[in-house]
């Protein structure tokens, strides 16, 4: 298939989980099972399209590096187990590692305590041709710390400043964070990947009954479970706070890893098929520059 052609199919499968505006978002109206138009027995068929779209995106990719005028930073959150490593890992199979950033953000150190919360992430952002992907994010003070109150505590944030309005206030902070990136060339996408309850639970007994992902799992892990509609409520505050066209949220479902990857691998050709992305043009300086090299090179053995 065709690069166009891959583009094409990307959006198609991409619009519909893409939120420009939150107004009216609801984290309810969205079912983590979804699959569209393809079935179990069409789990072939889209890894196949996945795999397409791998060798797509390497070739975006390598134009964003070549051009270096525009950056992308790519935003996952999810509650544990909903497949964000995987996938990374897989969408990202085919990009060339000098230009691509994978940054996790877990508990802030004393360090970034003593900085705004911005601040680590700051750090961070991918360079001009490069793609920067963030593993969480700035996001988890608008989530965790808003579960956890005693986190906030820890921030040292002078005692007038943290009043009723502070989310409110954090969402708008993003919000123009966000906006000044844009405006700065750094292409902002954000990926909530939506897995059910019922879902996690069965991952999660996986990684404890199964040797080989024993590593994986955390008993803080099943303890954030007894707060889930705590963090079901901040998830969709954030969204619908934080949902802009410059900067949009992708509800993908993520009960069915083979479609989660696929619709991520499809936002992320879509936001790099947009930019019009192109090899830089040679001047013709530098085409007889070339030109005496040839000639150098082929007169010699």
């Amino acid at each position: 298939m065709k690069t166009k052609e891959i583009v094409k199919q990307a959006r198609k499968y991409a619009a519909p989980f893409r939120i420009t505006n939150g107004a009216k978002f609801r984290l309810k109206d969205h079912d983590p099972g979804d699959t569209l138009d393809l079935k179990a027995e069409d789990k072939p068929r889209a890894k196949e399209a996945l795999a397409s779209g791998v060798q797509a995106l390497a070739e975006l990719q390598d134009k964003l590096y070549a051009q270096d005028r525009w950056g992308i930073l790519l935003i996952f959150q999810a509650m544990d187990a909903a497949g964000k490593d995987g996938a990374i890992k897989h969408v990202m199979s085919g990009i060339n590692p000098q230009g691509c950033d994978v940054s996790s953000f877990k508990s802030p150190s004393a360090e970034d305590l003593d900085h705004d919360y911005l601040w680590r992430c700051m750090k961070v952002l991918p360079n001009r041709g490069n793609i920067g992907i963030f593993n969480r994010s700035y996001y988890e003070e608008t989530l965790v710390v808003r579960v956890h109150p005693e986190y906030l505590a820890k921030q040292k944030l002078p005692p007038q400043l943290v009043t009723k309005h502070l989310w409110q206030e954090r969402f708008q902070d993003i919000r123009s964070f966000e906006r000044y990136l844009t405006r700065n060339g750094i292409i902002v996408r954000k990926f909530f990947l939506n897995v059910s309850k019922g879902e996690q639970k069965r991952r999660f007994l996986e990684r404890i009954e199964n040797p080989d992902k024993n590593w994986k799992f955390s008993s803080s892990d099943a303890a954030e479970r007894g707060h889930w509609d705590d963090y079901m409520a901040a998830y969709e505050d954030m969204i619908r706070n934080t949902a802009t066209k410059e900067a949009p949220w992708y509800i993908v479902p993520a009960d069915n890893k083979w479609f989660t990857r696929a619709v991520v691998a499809a936002a992320v050709i879509d936001a790099l098929a947009s930019l019009d992305l192109a090899y830089p043009k040679v001047s013709k300086e530098k085409l007889k520059e070339l030109a005496v090299a040839k000639r150098a090179l082929l007169a010699k053995k």
